[in-house]
């Protein structure tokens, strides 16, 4: 995985079937402020080859195209198991395209009309690994979800009580959006150690990356949407 530490660009592959939005996007994520535009797509169709020919670290991927859409590529690049982390971009109003995108496998979204900053901030937070659920529709996002998403087995229903009371603080403030680094310092312990505690919490709940576990964490009521 590419971070900054390396001092190599994050490698990235823009989806989406408007060339102006693309456009934009060249402009911000420059290759001076550590990113580089490996390849583009005007649809989900073409992402497969782009990855095959590059080595990417996040694919910035539209939701509304016109042949494969964003969430059935997303699904697509999940199920294979060897992609690179998934970022939607979407406007203020697609609550179940955004829902629909988390159960595909995406790691985060960020709405289209947020600032060139927090897209910057968005593409390097995916790209290490971690999840980026743009506060300003989160909470109706997730409550979205749980409406759509048939509600899990029993079983799965009490498997946080196996988390320890420390990695049960882990899990909420990945479900209130906090950073590892923000969690390290809320708690006073290192981010090596937050990193240990996620992966124990992603092994004890069965859960494939930190958007599922965020998902999780509303799913089973640990966290209520709209709740800061």
């Amino acid at each position: 995985m590419t971070t900054a530490a390396t001092g190599t660009p994050v490698r990235v592959v823009l989806v989406d079937d408007q060339e102006l939005v693309r456009s934009g996007m060249r402009r911000i994520l420059r290759r001076r402020d550590g990113f580089e535009i490996v390849a583009e797509c005007g649809d989900g169709a073409e992402l497969p080859a782009a990855l095959a020919k590059h080595e990417v670290d996040v694919v910035l991927m539209d939701l509304r195209m016109r042949d494969v859409d964003g969430i059935t590529a997303t699904r697509r690049l999940t199920e294979s198991g060897d992609g690179p982390p998934v970022l939607v971009l979407t406007t203020f109003d697609d609550d179940e395209m955004l829902s629909g995108a988390l159960r595909a496998g995406a790691a985060g979204f960020l709405l289209k009309d947020s600032s060139a900053d927090d897209l910057i901030r968005a593409v390097r937070t995916v790209a290490t690994g971690e999840s980026w659920l743009d506060p300003a529709v989160t909470g109706r996002v997730l409550s979205s979800y749980r409406t759509s998403t048939p509600a899990p087995p029993r079983a799965a229903d009490s498997s946080h009580e196996a988390l320890t009371a420390r990695e049960h603080e882990v899990l909420l403030a990945m479900a209130a959006g906090r950073s590892n680094s923000e969690i390290a310092s809320d708690l006073f312990i290192s981010e090596l150690t937050v990193k240990s505690h996620i992966g124990r919490i992603f092994t004890k709940l069965g859960l494939r990356d930190r958007a599922a576990a965020i998902v999780y964490a509303y799913d089973q009521g640990l966290v209520s949407p709209g709740r800061g």
